[in-house]
């Protein structure tokens, strides 16, 4: 079986040299500079799970993947495109994999947030788009490393309705020797928004108050977290996906644990001044029905303002700056 992945940092760079390491039949489709980067140093992987060095792995462009497609390759098609962008660069993504994407060809999106599922769909149609979270903390040093920086490394998938099962049950194997957590999941949308509930919490607290989950805690801020948490998971609620009892109070203890030093993403790249996931992580969500009263106060709503004035002065002072 081919597998695409688009992107070869941390994330995308990780789970594919872990199934290139296993054997698998892998391509990365990345940019030039990163192409010509891996062929001279090939793709490292640092982990407590074992560390790997893959030699110039098989790499593709947009524009030699197209150019494949023209000349009507085989090469230029794929059973299985893996999705490893930020949500922000899906457009791009979308037409970079559009060659590789065949009648039979299933695509895991490893993206944050719900929207990317109605995007891939209308692009590629719905039987071609499975559902897909990962958890991992990796980061790419300066010499072009993955450095994994916890225990966990879970790559989780699955079909969004039964026409799907069948053929999500044939990609399994190409699982199975790889080393991280592969979890074929038959409930996946729930899984996803699990997923979103939490980092909308964790994003929006952190952003809101520019500390980790434990500077919030002690400095007295866990029932700010708290009322964050109940007003995201009540969304999702509503929606028709409430959070299991268990994963719940898990969720609940990492965003309220005083020795934390969990923080977002979001809030990083906020602070560094880039392009940001927050349409996608916060005010995507406020998009579907809330319990809560309209009109009533909500935390949701102070840390998307928050956000939007962020990006505000941003434009403003990159404009001033420009002249």
């Amino acid at each position: 079986m081919r597998v695409l992945v688009l992107g070869a940092g941390a994330v995308g760079g990780y789970f594919g040299g872990r199934l290139l390491e296993a054997g698998e039949d892998v391509t990365f489709l990345v940019r030039p500079a990163r192409a010509q980067k891996l062929a001279q140093a090939g793709l490292a992987i640092a982990s407590s799970f074992g560390n790997a060095f893959l030699p110039a792995p098989a790499c593709l462009t947009a524009s030699g993947l197209r150019a494949l497609a023209e000349r009507g390759e085989p090469a230029a098609r794929f059973d299985l495109v893996i999705l490893t962008c930020k949500a922000y660069d899906l457009e791009q993504s979308i037409a970079d994999i559009r060659p590789a994407v065949g009648p039979e060809t299933l695509i895991i999106p490893m993206l944050n947030g719900m929207r990317h599922l109605q995007v891939l769909d209308a692009a590629f149609g719905p039987q071609h788009v499975l559902g897909g979270k990962c958890h991992i903390s990796a980061r790419l040093n300066t010499a072009g490393e993955i450095v994994h920086l916890s225990n966990v490394h879970d790559f989780v998938y699955g079909e969004r309705c039964a026409e799907q099962a069948e053929r999500v049950d044939v990609i399994d194997p190409i699982f199975s020797r790889a080393k991280f957590t592969a979890v074929h999941s038959r409930q996946i949308l729930l899984e996803m928004w699990e997923k979103w509930f939490f980092l909308a919490t964790l994003a929006g607290i952190n952003c809101l108050m520019r500390g980790t989950v434990g500077d919030i805690v002690q400095a007295g801020g866990g029932a700010f977290t708290l009322q964050l948490l109940e007003e995201c998971r009540s969304i999702a609620e509503a929606a028709g996906y409430p959070p299991r009892d268990a994963v719940y109070q898990d969720l609940k203890f990492r965003v309220h644990n005083p020795k934390s030093t969990l923080a977002a993403s979001l809030m990083t790249d906020l602070e560094a001044g880039g392009a940001n996931e927050a349409a996608q992580i916060l005010y995507d969500l406020k998009n579907y029905p809330s319990p809560v009263p309209a009109g009533s106060f909500r935390l949701l709503d102070l840390a998307i303002t928050h956000l939007k004035v962020a990006d505000i002065r941003r434009e403003r002072e990159g404009a001033s700056s420009r002249g």
